[in-house]
């Protein structure tokens, strides 16, 4: 580890009752998503005369919705998380996710933590301690975005004690 490079603090992280909100954030969207698609899918299924998507998905063909519905929440949490470094919930409560350098993680990183999220009871093991499978498998962490913002700003702060400056 150099000196010159900042690591993340665990006292950063945020606590289990805040993923909890950002779950339950994140559920909500999730589940405005698909009715929002199910609405597209139903009347461009009434305006075209075909019904045969949405007879399929009514006539208990579950393997259907359940592959729509893991491609969406792919999607979500790969395109808010890669391009804000956030989901919905996450920017309700002021969290930010970031590697242990307290950078945005890469495109990658994001997908595969996107991933790990389809791990039965993902969901539950970040109650156990402020990181969840889907952050200790990616090795990204959920921190305060504030918090994060001022202590790097007294990392870099703190290695200019001593550095003349240049006139």
């Amino acid at each position: 580890m150099s000196n010159s490079t900042y690591v993340l603090d665990d006292t950063l992280l945020v606590s289990a009752g805040a993923r909890f909100v950002h779950y339950i954030v994140d559920v909500i969207i999730f589940f405005i998503i698909m009715v929002v698609l199910g609405t597209i899918i139903g009347i461009m299924s009434a305006l075209f005369g075909t019904n045969s998507f949405a007879n399929s998905a009514d006539s208990s063909n579950e393997l259907v919705l359940n592959i729509i519905s893991i491609i969406i929440l792919i999607i979500y949490y790969t395109v808010m998380e890669g391009l804000f470094g956030r989901s919905v919930g996450k920017f309700l409560t002021g969290s930010v996710v970031v590697d242990e350098n307290g950078e945005k993680p890469d495109f990658g990183t994001i997908l595969k933590r996107s991933l790990c999220r389809l791990i039965p009871f993902d969901a539950f093991t970040f109650l156990g301690g402020s990181r969840g499978w889907h952050d200790s498998i990616s090795n990204t962490y959920v921190v305060d975005k504030k918090g994060l913002d001022e202590s790097k700003k007294i990392f870099h702060d703190f290695k200019l004690i001593g550095v003349q400056e240049l006139e």
